[in-house]
């Protein structure tokens, strides 16, 4: 299996988490024993590999924490998760449940579906491939129903595996899609992850299940017992507007491949012209502007400056904000919580008391879904003033 044709280095995280308790409805970490034997090299199709394995997580922030590092990885992606489906009941978004995970705790508890694609949207496309043994609830299941792409993770990124519907009542699923991957590595043949999906799906059969399978180029993909396709959008979501004909090709790529070799400062000069051109075309507060504004902020996280990269995911939320987007709108609140990480990674306590004030005032208007992130927020800030004063 080659991701893209890429033969260096790759990385694989392993996600696999399932409530503690009468809440679970597959016991995912039951592959990983299994997983193990498997060479981490085998799981991105790439002659070395590393491997991050994350097993019966308890908290978001720290799967978030994880997934980033992986997601700023050069070589190519391999993701892997297992484990079960919920939809808050307030803003009807799918969830992935984790150790701690509890009906009532869902929102604060489990990692929005939408902050892995918030994550990976800034991959090269072809270089990041996803497969998924998950099981989802009745209210997932009958939102996949109606909405097959509710899962999408964006253009560029390759979703392979299965979907099962909530098992019968004690009954406890079991990753079988990822089992039968498992047993087809440790023989030690490597197909192609299309090939590999083809053959695992002949041995799990759907039996109600959604199959996911990535399209090729030339359309959507069929393999033998596909109940469903979940298939990436035909235009990259980097660029909020459709591209004309014979226009420019999108220029994001070239951008973050200047920034992962270490072009830093090249990086951002390019996307700040792009940002400046999308002022001049479309005006202040449009959608593209905030896109490339949000481009700049991932690019200061890449270079390392936690507190360019703050400011700049504060701005973005402001811009959002200005747009009448809810305070829990999840873009909102994503661009919050990167601005809060980003904060939290500051070593100058200056630095530090000087974003401060305006990280607080963004964060009582914008909460989030960490249970206490203000009072964190405000008590650490406290800790700094307890610090040496700063500079005069």
């Amino acid at each position: 299996m080659v991701i893209n044709g890429h033969d260096g280095a790759g990385t694989a995280l392993v996600l696999a988490a399932s409530p503690v308790g009468k809440g679970r409805l597959i016991d995912a970490v039951s592959v990983l024993p299994a997983l193990a034997a498997v060479p981490p090299a085998a799981l991105t199709g790439t002659a070395v590999a590393t491997l991050v394995e994350l097993a019966d997580p308890l908290e978001p922030q720290a799967v978030l924490t994880r997934l980033r590092a992986a997601v700023a990885s050069p070589g190519p992606l391999a993701l892997y998760i297992t484990g079960q489906l919920h939809l808050d009941h307030k803003q009807r978004l799918p969830h992935f449940a984790l150790a701690r995970t509890t009906s009532s705790t869902l929102r604060y508890t489990a990692l929005p579906w939408h902050w892995i694609a918030g994550e990976l949207k800034l991959r090269r496309p072809g270089t990041t491939a996803v497969v998924v043994d998950l099981v989802a609830d009745a209210a997932v299941w009958e939102r996949l129903a109606a909405r097959p792409s509710e899962l999408a993770l964006g253009y560029g990124i390759r979703v392979y595996g299965r979907i099962a519907p909530p098992p019968d009542r004690r009954t406890l699923a079991t990753p079988e899609y990822l089992s039968a991957c498992t047993t087809i590595w440790r023989s030690g043949a490597r197909p192609s992850l299309a090939d590999l999906h083809a053959q695992v799906a002949v041995q799990v059969g759907a039996d109600g299940s959604v199959l996911l399978a990535a399209p090729p180029p030339q359309g959507p993909a069929t393999v033998p017992g596909q109940t469903g396709a979940l298939t990436p959008p035909p235009a990259p979501p980097a660029a909020p507007t459709e591209q004309a004909p014979g226009s420019t090709p999108d220029p994001l790529p070239g951008i973050l491949d200047a920034a992962r070799a270490g072009r830093h400062d090249e990086a951002q000069a390019a996307a700040q012209a792009c940002e400046q051109e999308a002022l001049r075309a479309y005006g202040p507060g449009s959608p593209q502007v905030i896109h490339w504004l949000e481009v700049r902020a991932e690019l200061a996280h890449l270079a390392r400056d936690a507190g360019r990269s703050c400011e700049l995911w504060m701005a973005a939320a402001h811009a959002r904000l200005q747009r009448r987007q809810a305070p829990d709108d999840p873009d909102v609140e994503g661009a919050v919580d990167r601005a809060h990480h980003q904060w939290e990674q500051l070593r100058d306590a200056h630095a530090a008391r000087a974003l401060a004030p305006a990280l607080v005032t963004l964060r009582g208007r914008v909460p989030g879904r960490q249970r206490g992130a203000l009072h964190l927020l405000r008590r650490r800030v406290e800790s700094l003033h307890t610090l040496a004063p700063p500079p005069r």
